[in-house]
């Protein structure tokens, strides 16, 4: 009696499946043990030393407060996505055009690019109450002050994705007889779309901290405010707990930016 077997073919397949399958869930298994790891010594830290939780709350204190406290954090952190989300768009509308007029004329560059520069070496904390006194407690300078953090990023990015096509497509282009446009939403634009991916990666990383810096001024409402706020009462736990909230929203809305980044440019190399 013999033995059905499985085609070679078939058994190299799915063994190169199971082995991509242990390498996807491997690339998840350091950061689970890095996050594992600071909290042990974290929670070792407070027990050891015997911190007053009013200094340094243990972790389960913090859980404690993300459970109890939950409504109120999850609507702080409403406001505080908010503030990033519009001036992160903000800051793509309008860096993402001033880029292309950039770098269509290098006399243009010359004048512009120092003033985006002495824009981005003022300090953000120092204009932070200049915008509460011209525009008031609403929620406008927040959103404003993150489309500052996340401008100077972004254009530069683009422009520097926008600068650095390869000549020799460019010379296909030009042989090809393509005008201005045609070469620029053909050739230049899509390989300057992974160099501006670049940029919103790292600004939208930069927004969130745009938006507590924003809130820790004038603010009645957002993370930043629950920080000044639990700060004043000494609720330790409390600011933990909303420490941990901002850093959970960088990393989602980094690797959401970075999720689009996989859709719209199929191309881009990766390692």
């Amino acid at each position: 009696m013999s033995v059905t077997q499985a085609p070679p073919a078939r058994r190299d397949t799915a063994g190169r499946d199971t082995v991509r399958r242990i390498g996807q869930w491997s690339q998840h298994l350091p950061p689970v043990l890095g996050l594992a790891a600071a909290v042990a010594l974290w929670w070792a830290v407070t027990v050891v030393f015997e911190v007053e939780s009013f200094i340094l709350p243990s972790p389960l204190q913090v859980a404690q407060t993300l459970v109890e406290d939950a409504d109120y954090l999850w609507d702080n952190t409403l406001v505080t996505l908010w503030e990033t989300l519009l001036g992160f768009l903000l800051a793509i509308v309008v860096g993402v055009p001033l880029a292309l007029v950039v770098t269509a004329s290098r006399m243009l560059e010359r004048t512009v690019y120092p003033l985006l520069l002495m824009l981005n070496a003022v300090p953000k904390v120092a204009v932070a109450p200049l915008l509460v006194v011209w525009m008031g407690f609403g929620q406008f300078p927040k959103v404003f002050l993150v489309f500052l953090v996340c401008f100077f990023p972004i254009v530069i990015s683009t422009a520097a994705g926008l600068s650095s096509t390869q000549a020799d497509l460019v010379e296909l282009g030009r042989s090809l007889k393509m005008n201005w446009w045609q070469t620029f939403r053909m050739i230049r634009m899509p390989a300057a779309v992974p160099q501006l991916f670049v940029g919103l990666k790292l600004a939208i990383t930069l927004a969130v901290i745009g938006a507590v810096i924003a809130e820790f001024v004038g603010a009645t409402e957002g993370l930043g405010y629950v920080i000044v706020a639990s700060g004043a009462s000494a609720d330790t736990a409390l600011a933990f707990a909303a420490m941990i909230l901002l850093g959970v929203l960088s990393v989602v809305l980094f690797y959401l930016t970075a999720a689009v980044e996989r859709f719209f440019v199929p191309w881009a190399d990766r390692s």
